[in-house]
């Protein structure tokens, strides 16, 4: 889940919030996201090892990446457990096998493409984009792949340095990443934890414990404590001495204990939650509320508050956001209203500023309720 704070909050509609997806706890909003899973991946992979371009192949349905590493050096590239192994080179291979997957399937055909190039009289982004569409790249994609490259020679005078100059500009844009340094609690993990920070910056790093976040969750599931996610807040019957949490026996005592003081206190939450705010962060994700009430804040049945929470792509329209709310709202459009009922065009694109969006349509209309969720 995608935290955020939910408008019921600025708004005093707390009590009344009823996300059809997801949930709201005082006014902080968990958003569902989907997430794949494509563990397995090993250097070769771009040349058939391991499950080799299954992996690759699943990757295209991904619009950002979450790279697991671990960070304490008890596990190699294959997933085998070792000593002392250096994980900031798991971070280079795996952006080496992507980057070798794309470029094999390009430098295979380049003649090819090259001559359907000149022979249709294409723009080099035109070119490109019918071959970067099966990785779901739409032609304002590549046109800032390409732009990135800062490559102006035409197309036909490429080399295969060029080429891979493009891929790499398109990697960046296409398959943004976050690197999650995992098992941060672990002795030989401040080292490593230094060593990668110093080369690729804490922009897109984050420290976890997975481990301390499954413990953690466990524990509040079953009722021996409350534990706020994303945060270093753990109460216990001790805290709470009035709440039905169960008492703890010495033993579980002693591991929140110790997950307190090498996971929570030291870096202020297991930073499970903080990656995927990262990877939401590095896509520009906006989130949108549709609203058939600007006074109310109630849906199209006029029950619950806020209830839909659409993330949408920066950039998006308010009439683009009308017809993924609903496509007869967009057949029918007669206009779209924000807070304090100002009115905005159907050219503007959505931001923070005017994400709270009720819509206008023709009194003839009958767009029912929206059943569009997250996405």
């Amino acid at each position: 889940y995608f935290p955020i704070e939910c408008p019921c909050k600025r708004f005093q509609k707390s009590h009344l919030c009823s996300p059809r997806y997801g949930r709201c706890i005082d006014g902080k909003r968990f958003v569902p996201i989907q997430i794949l899973d494509v563990a397995g991946l090993v250097p070769g992979a771009s040349e058939g090892q391991g499950l080799g371009n299954q992996f690759l192949d699943d990757l295209r349905h991904a619009n950002a990446l979450i790279h697991v590493v671990d960070v304490s050096g008890t596990t190699n590239a294959k997933g085998e457990e070792t000593v002392g192994y250096d994980p900031i080179g798991d971070i280079e291979w795996l952006r080496g096998e992507i980057h070798s997957w794309i470029f094999g399937n390009l430098d295979k055909r380049w003649g090819q493409i090259v001559r359907r190039h000149v022979a249709v009289k294409a723009s080099t982004a035109e070119t490109l984009q019918n071959q970067f569409s099966g990785y779901g790249a739409a032609l304002p994609l590549v046109q800032r792949s390409l732009d990135r490259s800062g490559i102006k020679e035409p197309l036909d005078t490429w080399d295969k340095e060029m080429i891979k100059k493009m891929v790499d500009a398109f990697l960046d844009e296409r398959f943004p990443t976050v690197i999650a340094l995992n098992k941060i609690d672990l002795s030989d993990s401040d080292k490593n934890i230094s060593k990668i920070m110093r080369k690729y910056g804490q922009s897109k790093v984050v420290l976890t414990s997975a481990l301390a976040e499954t413990f953690l969750r466990k524990l509040h599931k079953q009722k021996y404590i409350v534990y706020e996610e994303g945060t270093d807040s753990v109460q216990t019957k001790e805290d709470l001495p009035d709440s039905d949490l169960k008492p703890l026996d010495e033993r579980l005592q002693n591991r929140i204990e110790k997950v307190q003081d090498l996971v929570l206190y030291r870096y202020g939450s297991t930073g499970v939650q903080d990656v995927i705010l990262k990877a939401v962060e590095v896509l520009g994700l906006v989130p949108a509320f549709p609203v058939k009430s600007l006074t109310t804040f109630g849906n199209a049945n006029g029950k619950g508050v806020f209830k839909d929470c659409i993330l949408l792509w920066p950039g998006t329209t308010v009439f683009e956001f009308a017809r993924i709310v609903h496509e007869s709202i967009a057949i029918n459009y007669n206009g779209a209203e924000t807070v304090g009922n100002r009115k905005i065009g159907e050219e503007d694109e959505i931001m923070l500023e005017n994400n709270i969006i009720c819509f206008k349509t023709s009194p003839h209309a009958t767009t029912g309720s929206s059943n569009t969720g997250s996405k």
